[in-house]
């Protein structure tokens, strides 16, 4: 059966390492059918909840690369079943993935969901656009409401994606997060406090007479 990103992973020094540990066989007589070429609905809504994602180029010396790319929610847009686009934003003027991607065209993304302790990675190929090269696909990604300057569209036509099992990734929240949790509390808080200010209002009152 069909393992498409592992098809892709699975390089000759995997596969020895995989035998060193003893789950080669469990690979080779792997039965399912995980091709995942195409994004499915629970992809789309998992990649439109996201504010960040870590991506990872190859340079022209065979070194990886990793950068984090963060903006608004849902700033990574499915543009359709395989295909993802986002806006690349002015950033500390090193241009390392845009420089890489111009030699090697691949590129990996790992979308975290730390709350929930999800993880999707994606294996796809980039086509990096002008800012006017695509006016639809512009306006499609660009939120005019966030203030980065964006100098490229990112393309990435997918080959394979992913989801990794949940083991060792630690719960984090971001301040939105923590603030949508606590706010019952806050909420209870306020209602509390008003029933005790009432309760000393109404005691003074007694006291007085």
């Amino acid at each position: 059966m069909s393992y498409g990103f592992l098809e892709i992973a699975m390089t000759p020094s995997v596969k020895a390492a995989q035998a060193k540990m003893g789950v080669d066989h469990f690979w080779q007589n792997f039965k399912g059918h995980r091709a995942f070429d195409r994004f499915t609905i629970d992809e789309a809504a998992f990649i439109a909840e996201r504010d960040s994602f870590y991506m990872a180029t190859v340079s022209q010396t065979g070194w990886p690369y990793i950068q984090h790319r963060g903006g608004p929610t849902g700033f990574l847009k499915m543009v359709d079943e395989r295909t993802l686009a986002f806006a690349d934003f002015k950033g500390n003027l090193q241009y390392i993935s845009a420089g890489n991607l111009a030699g090697d065209d691949r590129v990996c993304l790992f979308l975290m969901d730390y709350p929930r302790k999800a993880r999707l990675k994606v294996y796809a190929h980039v086509q990096q656009l002008d800012v006017e090269e695509d006016t639809a696909l512009t306006r499609l990604v660009v939120d005019p409401v966030y203030k980065g300057k964006v100098e490229r569209i990112f393309r990435m036509r997918l080959e394979s994606f992913d989801w990794n099992c949940p083991q060792h990734i630690t719960r984090r929240f971001t301040e939105k997060e923590m603030a949508a949790a606590v706010r019952p509390l806050r909420q209870r808080l306020e209602e509390l406090d008003a029933e005790n200010a009432a309760l000393r209002a109404h005691l003074a009152n007694q006291g007085a007479l």
